[in-house]
C-alpha cells in the first residue's frame, strides 16, 4: 500500500540527517485490534512511522511480515513486524506462483514414495525440483472421490477402511483441519513450504500468521493443484495402489538392500529408492515392515478425549470484552499440566471447528477435529490427552485385557481402547461421550441429556472415566487443577467425546540420522509421522524435504534445486482477515 510521498529534505531510501534509512528497515511492535481493520490501514502506516520516529510523509508504505495475538495479563494485544518501505507508490509483491520444472528423464530408475501426505507430496516436490523422477503411490483415493467416501462415513457410519479421514490424498490433515504450526526453527525452509502452499491456492495470509492454518474446505483444493503441478514435472501418482512388503534383494545375512515394494496383488514395483511416508495410521505398514527385518522402536505417544465449548464462551474467556471482534477471529487456547508426573495437553484446537470420525477400522472409534478457514463454527473442540510413555504400555494393556509385547505393543494398546470406545457408542461410529464436569467428577450422567455436539455421527452417555483405565486418573487431575483456576472452563455445558488416540504414531521405524537410510535396509528411507519423524504437516513436509535431500545425495545428484515458486513469500499491509493467535507458555494461553 502506498502511504504519502516523501517530502522536501528527505534523502534517497527516506533518511534524514541524523536517521538510519527508512527503506527495508524492520520493526515490530503492539497495536490495538482496531488498527488492523481495514478502515484503519492508514491509522496503522501513521502508528508503523511513529514506531520508527520518522515523519508519516517519508514512509511509502509498510509490509506486515509477522502477525499474531497476544492477550496475556487480560490485555489484548496483536504483535506486528513490518517492514518499511520509502519509494513512493510501493506495491507489496504479488502472491508466490508455482514455476514450472523439467520433467526428469524418463529412462531412469523412480524414486518409489510409499504415501501421498505431506511428507510423500513434499519428498515427491523436492526431487522434482532437483530433477529425480518418482512415483507416489497411495492405497487411498484422490480428493475428490475420497470426499464421497468421508461423506459416506459421516452421514451413514459406513468406513472404508483404504479411503478414510486418515487415508487418501494429502493425508490425514486434508479433511483435518490444515494446521500449519511447527517448532522447528528452520526459517528458510519453513517459508518455502508456506510459499508453496500460497502458490497452489492457500490464503496469503499463512505467511504472516504465527499459527498458519489453511483450513478443511481449502486443502483439498490445494493438494490438487500440487499434485497437478507435480505431475506436469513428470511425477507419477498411482491411487489405490496398496503396498504389501518391501521388494528385497536375494540373498541372506543382516543387510538385504530395496529393490522396490510389493503391491497387494503381488505387483513389484522397481525403484531407485524406496520412501515411506505412510502417516501415523498406516499400522499395517509397521507390521510388516516387522516381518521384513526392519529395526523398529516404542516411542512415546498420547491419548485420551476431545473436549468440545461453545465457540463464544472461549472467545470470552480469552478476549474479554473484545470477543467477537472481527481483528481477531474465534480465540484458540494451549492447555499444559502435570498430574501425579504425566503430562497432559490440548492438542489440535480447533476455534470454530467440528468434530470428525477418524477411524480406519471397522469396529473401532476414534474422533479428531477440524476448523473451516474461516473458522465461524459453534464450537470449539480440542484433543485432551495424557502422555503414554512405552513404561506404561503394559500397565494400560493389562487394563484394557490385550497381550501388548515388543515395539508394537503401543498400536496394540491404541486399538484396544478404540474398540471400548466403539462398543460404548453402540456402533455406527456414535461416540462415547460424557459431560466435562461429569469425567472430572468421575460420575455417569444419571439420565442427565449431554450438551450439543458437533459430531456428525452422534454422541452416546458413557463413563468415560471407566473407559479410559488408567488414562483417567492424569486427565481427572489435570481438570480438577484447570477448574482451580479457570471454573468457566470446567462446566457442564462442555463434553468429552471419546476416543482421541491418533495424536502421533506409537511406533519409530529407525533411520541413521544423517543418511536418513534405514540400518541394514540400503534404499529404504523413513520419512514422516508414519516412521516417527513428524508430528504434523509443516514437520512432516520439512522431514519430506530432508529426506529427498539426503536421496539426492545418496544418487550423487549435484543439481540444486529449481526455484520453488515466482516470488518472495510476503503479505500487504491491507489484510483484513483475523490474526493468529500467538502460542505461549503457560495453562491457558493464545496461540
Amino acid at each position: 500500500m502506498a502511504g504519502p510521498r516523501s517530502k522536501r529534505g528527505a534523502r534517497p531510501g527516506g533518511g534524514s540527517r541524523g536517521r538510519p534509512p527508512v527503506d527495508g528497515r524492520e520493526l515490530s511492535f503492539d497495536v490495538h485490534p482496531d488498527l488492523l481493520l481495514p478502515s484503519q490501514l492508514v491509522q496503522l502506516e501513521a502508528e508503523a512511522a511513529r514506531r520508527a520516529g520518522i515523519p508519516a510523509g517519508e514512509l511509502g508504505g509498510a509490509q506486515i511480515l509477522r502477525r499474531s495475538v497476544d492477550a496475556r495479563g487480560g490485555q489484548v494485544r496483536v504483535h506486528l513486524t513490518v517492514r518499511l518501505h520509502a519509494r513512493p507508490n510501493w506495491r507489496a509483491p504479488e502472491p508466490p506462483r508455482p514455476v514450472p520444472w523439467a520433467a526428469a528423464p524418463a529412462a531412469t530408475a523412480p524414486v518409489v514414495i510409499v504415501g501421498a501426505g505431506p511428507a510423500g507430496l513434499f519428498c515427491a516436490w523436492q526431487l522434482a525440483r532437483r530433477g529425480i523422477r518418482s512415483v507416489v503411490v497411495e492405497r487411498g483415493k484422490p480428493v475428490r472421490a475420497r470426499r464421497v467416501d468421508l461423506a459416506a462415513l459421516t452421514r451413514r457410519g459406513e468406513l472404508d477402511p483404504e479411503s478414510n479421514y486418515c487415508f487418501g490424498e494429502g493425508g490425514a490433515g486434508t479433511f483435518s483441519d490444515g494446521k500449519l504450526y511447527t517448532r522447528s526453527t528452520k526459517r528458510g525452509a519453513i517459508d518455502e513450504v508456506l510459499a508453496a502452499f500460497v502458490a497452489y491456492g492457500a490464503q496469503p495470509d499463512i505467511l504472516i500468521d504465527a499459527r498458519p492454518h489453511i483450513g478443511t474446505n481449502r486443502l483439498p483444493q490445494v493438494i490438487a493443484a500440487m499434485r497437478a503441478h507435480l505431475e506436469q514435472a513428470g511425477v507419477e501418482f498411482r491411487f489405490g495402489a496398496r503396498v504389501d512388503g518391501l521388494w528385497l534383494a536375494e540373498g541372506g545375512g543382516a543387510e538385504r538392500a530395496v529393490r522396490g515394494v510389493i503391491l497387494r496383488g503381488g505387483e513389484r514395483l522397481a525403484g531407485a529408492a524406496v520412501v515411506l511416508a505412510v502417516g501415523h495410521s498406516a499400522n499395517d505398514v509397521h507390521e510388516w515392515l516387522a516381518r521384513d527385518g526392519v529395526q523398529l522402536v516404542a516411542k512415546p505417544f498420547a491419548m485420551g478425549v476431545r473436549i468440545e465449548h461453545g465457540q463464544p464462551q472461549i472467545d470470552r474467556q480469552q478476549y474479554g470484552a473484545l470477543a467477537g471482534h472481527p481483528a481477531l477471529g474465534a480465540a484458540s487456547y494451549r492447555l499444559v499440566e502435570q498430574a501425579a508426573r504425566i503430562g497432559v495437553f490440548s492438542f489440535c484446537m480447533c476455534p470454530g471447528g467440528y468434530i470428525a470420525p477418524a477411524a480406519t477400522r471397522l469396529g473401532e472409534q476414534v474422533v479428531n477435529g477440524w476448523s473451516p478457514s474461516q473458522r465461524r463454527g459453534r464450537f470449539a473442540n480440542s484433543g485432551f490427552v495424557a502422555e503414554v510413555e512405552p513404561a506404561q504400555v503394559p500397565a494400560l494393556a493389562a487394563a484394557f485385557a490385550v497381550a501388548a509385547d515388543g515395539p508394537l505393543a503401543g498400536v496394540a494398546v491404541q486399538r484396544a481402547l478404540e474398540a471400548r470406545a466403539y462398543q460404548a457408542g453402540g456402533g455406527a461410529f456414535v461416540a462415547p461421550a460424557q459431560g466435562l464436569r461429569a469425567l472430572l467428577d468421575g460420575r455417569d450422567m444419571g439420565g442427565a441429556a449431554l450438551p450439543p455436539c458437533s459430531y456428525p455421527r452422534g454422541i452416546r452417555a458413557a463413563p468415560l472415566h471407566e473407559l479410559l483405565g488408567p488414562l483417567a486418573a492424569p486427565l481427572r487431575a489435570a481438570l480438577a487443577q484447570l477448574a482451580a483456576r479457570m471454573p468457566e472452563f470446567v462446566t457442564a455445558d462442555a463434553v468429552a467425546v471419546g476416543v482421541e488416540t491418533r495424536t502421533s504414531c506409537a511406533v519409530r521405524v529407525v533411520r541413521d540420522p544423517e543418511l536418513r537410510v534405514a540400518p541394514g535396509r540400503p534404499g529404504l528411507y523413513p520419512c514422516g509421522e508414519g516412521a516417527g519423524y513428524a508430528g504434523g504437516i509443516m514437520s512432516a513436509a520439512l522431514d519430506g524435504i530432508g529426506v529427498a535431500d539426503a536421496i539426492a545425495r545418496a544418487l550423487a545428484v549435484t543439481r540444486p534445486p529449481a526455484p520453488a515458486v515466482s516470488t518472495g513469500p510476503a503479505a500487504s499491509l491491507p489484510a483484513a482477515t483475523p490474526a493468529s493467535p500467538r502460542r505461549r507458555g503457560g495453562t491457558v494461553a493464545p496461540q
